[in-house]
């Protein structure tokens, strides 16, 4: 069986974060966040499942932007929100 790529992956383009600083939401509520992920489509930065908001997640499925990548320092992996898989 061979595992085929996600179809999601087309949707990533060359971005650079929109607030590098923090989780764009985040930022302007004053609020808090655990860990941050970087959309892979539009550079939106939001706060990962684990934080109050949410806001990577909802970003995902409002926009229908499907992949963000950690935006922690050292991690580099990416996440399919779609498929709730690592791509």
């Amino acid at each position: 069986m061979t595992l085929q790529p996600d179809p999601h992956l087309a949707m990533v383009r060359p971005v650079t974060p929109n607030t590098p600083q923090g989780c764009e939401e985040c930022l302007a509520q004053g609020t808090g966040w655990v860990h941050l992920r970087m959309c892979l489509t539009c550079g939106h930065v939001g706060c990962c499942d684990s934080s109050q908001g949410r806001h990577a997640r909802r970003h995902a499925a409002a926009s229908e932007h499907p992949i963000v990548q950690s935006y922690e320092p050292g991690e580099d992996w990416r996440w399919c929100f779609v498929d709730e898989a690592m791509v």
